[in-house]
């Protein structure tokens, strides 16, 4: 995400929170000159994220806060930790809290969240690597994928634009030759990445040899098929694949699986705000 997006991000965040009259209680209660010393605290065991917009939006309030942090995007927190000194006027930190806290929970939660795929998948010594999907918050894409890879996953495509991914909508009217084909003429320099849906259209597939096949919402049992129709051929796994059976799996050594949830579903990291 470039300034100017992280900019205006923060500037509708801030606005949603402030209208125009801004942080009214404060403005009745706090002394303008009044300064103060704040640690920003884990409450919980995660990962942090986000420390970057976080201190675009103390700053977008006031620029005379300083911000110094005591840990990095990807380290590992733990209940009371201390992640960051901010000290300034006290008026202004109150203004940009809850904004600052909203942007640093749910960056930290997504990437807390991945990290518990990760070390499961370590925890049995599998080589699949899971990575994130699209299913991301509008304007917030670059900032959730940037958490995944906090969080120890990696990034599937950013958009539509940089990773051709053919399912049955495209077909509509073209077999899939001619899809594959075309995608390959249009740019060979892009990976090309095919979904099916049953080991019939695998078959179909495999033929074209593409980049790499995504086994959508398939049993287990269907995976383990596709490997042994295919060994040579790169497999992700997408749908249905939880916390619960990722090591089920994971143990086929897939080289990809795809998680929605990483970024639709992350509850968000227990920080918060504490005087000194």
């Amino acid at each position: 995400m470039d300034d100017d997006q992280t900019a205006t991000l923060i500037e509708f965040a801030l606005h949603e929170d402030l209208g125009q009259r801004g942080d009214i209680t404060a403005q009745a209660l706090i002394d303008p000159l009044k300064q103060a010393s704040i640690i920003l605290r884990s409450r919980e065991r995660g990962v942090l994220s986000g420390s970057l917009i976080a201190t675009q939006a103390l700053h977008a309030v006031d620029n005379s806060i300083e911000v110094v942090w005591e840990m990095n995007d990807g380290d590992t927190c733990m209940s009371g930790d201390s992640l960051a000194a901010i000290d300034g006027p006290l008026i202004s930190i109150l203004t940009a809290e809850r904004t600052t806290l909203n942007f640093l929970q749910h960056l930290s939660g997504i990437a807390t969240l991945t990290r518990k795929y990760v070390d499961e998948l370590a925890r049995i010594n599998s080589t699949t690597i899971v990575r994130d999907t699209r299913k991301t918050l509008p304007g917030y894409r670059a900032l959730e994928k940037q958490a995944v890879v906090d969080g120890g996953g990696e990034n599937h495509r950013m958009g539509l634009y940089d990773a051709f991914l053919i399912k049955d909508n495209h077909l509509a009217g073209a077999d899939l030759e001619s899809a594959v084909n075309r995608c390959r003429e249009f740019n060979p320099n892009i990976p090309l990445e095919v979904e099916v849906d049953d080991l019939e259209q695998l078959k179909v597939v495999l033929d074209h040899k593409p980049d790499l096949i995504l086994l959508d919402n398939f049993s287990i049992e269907e995976v383990i098929a596709a490997q042994q129709m295919a060994p040579e051929m790169d497999f992700e796994i997408s749908g249905g694949v939880t916390l619960e059976n990722l090591a089920v799996y994971g143990a086929t050594n897939v080289k990809y699986i795809a998680v929605g949830a990483l970024t639709h579903s992350a509850p968000a990291l227990d920080l918060g705000f504490d005087t000194q």
